[in-house]
């Protein structure tokens, strides 16, 4: 597809099947004008990450890579292709925002179906556009559907799913007071459980939210005490599903749901009382 109109010098061939060149060119094709005034500009390069996003996504798009599949890791797909870790960096980016790509943090760069993209973003919108409604909004999605995908992990996950658990519990420990980190390694536990339950669907669901959980996380993290209290409930849901105890896990996850719920309205609190304040004041 893409071949039709990059040209590629210099090709290598690598185990993924990704085609790369030290340069493309274009042929220049007539311009669609205004008057006099060209509407288009003739492409006669394209950046080197560009590049490999074509790449990557010719091979998603024709079935080399397929759903599920790991992208070597980023030192090592630099080697490869051989370009910058920064080219393999903006192109995964690139890919994400396709919806062609999810990375987990400590876990890799996973090819997704795409199917969750769509819902991400209309989701992404609604909780822009109605911030202030949209958060007891988000509450009770999630106290809908985790502690059933809890239970149902309980029950089905893996050795792996576990793994991928108590790792991200570990990284929380050590990130009290590194924000991203945790904040990530909480998204990555939540979406751990998601995975073990094998239900494609309620794993796209699940994805497709994780915008706006990152968002509340943000929201919340400065609250007092709230990671620590977060910290506890991980450990309970983790006992519980390491237990293979459906009911058990599912109460602890409502348990952290209604935590995460009570520390939501502190963060929203103190930010009213902070725009309310008078002049000089700061609220904290």
């Amino acid at each position: 597809m893409f071949s039709n109109y990059v040209k590629t010098t210099e090709t290598a061939q690598h185990p993924l099947g990704l085609r790369y060149s030290s340069r493309t060119s274009a042929s220049s094709p007539k311009l669609a004008c205004a008057g006099d005034a060209p509407v288009y500009k003739v492409v006669r390069t394209s950046r080197l990450y560009e590049q490999i996003v074509q790449q990557i996504e010719a091979s998603v798009l024709d079935g080399t890579l397929k759903p599920g599949d790991q992208l070597p890791a980023e030192r090592e797909l630099a080697q490869r292709l051989g370009v910058s870790r920064t080219a393999v960096r903006e192109a995964v980016k690139a890919l994400r925002e396709k919806g062609l790509v999810e990375a987990y943090s400590g876990r890799g760069t996973f090819v997704t179906d795409g199917t969750s993209q769509a819902a991400r973003q209309s989701f992404d919108l609604m909780i822009r556009v109605g911030q202030q409604e949209s958060s007891p909004h988000l509450a009770e999605l999630r106290l809908i559907l985790e502690p059933g995908i809890a239970a149902l992990a309980a029950e089905r996950l893996k050795d792996e799913d576990v793994a991928a658990m108590r790792e991200a519990v570990a990284v929380m420990d050590r990130s009290q007071k590194d924000p991203a980190a945790y904040i990530e390694a909480d998204l990555d536990f939540h979406l751990a459980l998601a995975e073990a339950v094998a239900n494609p669907l309620i794993l796209s669901l699940i994805d497709s939210i994780v915008g706006l959980l990152r968002e509340q996380r943000i929201k919340i993290f400065n609250v007092e005490g709230g990671p620590q209290r977060g910290q506890l409930h991980h450990k309970r849901i983790l006992e519980a599903v390491e237990r293979r105890d459906p009911e058990m896990a599912r109460s602890a996850m409502r348990a952290h749901l209604e935590q995460v719920r009570q520390d939501s309205q502190l963060s929203s609190g103190s930010k009213s009382a902070a725009k309310n304040a008078p002049a000089g004041l700061k609220v904290t």
